[in-house]
């Protein structure tokens, strides 16, 4: 036989008065929120976008204005630059000299000048350099061809695209200053040519390294602004008259920037 005995509950002992103070008194730990990391982790991300993008940019400028890229295509482009009264300025001039030497090298059997002309001039930049290859260059005049459009590079290459279609062309050698051979290239790839890019090594632009940092800094500006928004940044109106004009049109001596092997 089992007795069964019910034992009442016993309640849990409260704390004395004092202690219970003690508790209340102590400060409490918070719990992080885990939220808190979220935002963080954006704005390291977007920071590391907002720095290494323009870097990126700027490595990959450096590393363009230091090839020759020679393949054979259907034609030399030569971005315009000032003209003066007809007579190519010393950077158009440097342009238009390098693209002779492509042609007579046979890297292409025509070349495209191109660029508008200013508000009150009376020649244009493409009309000012078919002229100089024609007369100063001996190439036969069917084989330059002027597109007088654009105050811009986007402009110009928009027009000479339309060019190209009218002949049937496909490819194209660039000319024009080392670091702005990046950005030209993708503004002619984006209108349909297979475009390579044969920069001068005289002006301005290859002066001194201080010189060509900035033209670095300025171009990736510019290659950011037609990437990310479709615009094209105007070249500023003619770095070269900051130097003396060479009445003879004899090109400036090679610059220090030499082209990768």
């Amino acid at each position: 036989m089992t007795l069964e005995v019910e034992l009442p509950e016993t309640q849990p002992e409260e704390p004395a008065a004092d202690e219970r103070g003690e508790r209340e008194d102590r400060p409490r730990g918070r719990r992080r929120s885990p939220w808190f990391t979220i935002p963080m982790s954006v704005l390291l991300g977007l920071l590391a976008i907002v720095v290494l993008t323009p870097l990126t940019v700027g490595a990959r400028i450096w590393y363009q204005a230091r090839q020759d890229e020679r393949p054979r295509s259907d034609a030399i482009i030569v971005l315009g630059a000032a003209q003066y009264n007809g007579v190519p300025s010393p950077t158009l001039k440097w342009r238009l000299q390098h693209a002779l030497d492509l042609y007579r090298d046979g890297v292409a059997p025509a070349i495209v000048t191109v660029g508008g002309k200013a508000p009150g001039d009376d020649y244009t930049e493409a009309g000012a350099g078919r002229a100089w290859l024609i007369k100063e260059g001996g190439v036969p005049a069917s084989k330059v061809f002027a597109v007088p459009v654009g105050r811009d590079t986007l402009e110009s290459l928009k027009a000479a695209g339309a060019e190209f279609d009218r002949h049937h062309w496909d490819s194209a050698v660039i000319v024009t200053d080392p670091w702005h051979g990046l950005r030209s290239k993708k503004m002619a790839e984006d209108q349909g040519i297979e475009a390579a890019a044969s920069p001068t090594r005289s002006g301005p632009s290859v002066q001194t390294r201080d010189t060509q940092f900035n033209y670095i800094v300025r171009e990736t500006g510019g290659y950011l602004s037609y990437v990310l928004l479709g615009k094209s940044v105007q070249v500023p109106d003619e770095t070269v008259k900051r130097i003396r004009i060479d009445p003879s049109g004899t090109p400036a001596p090679s610059s220090s920037v030499p082209p990768s092997r």
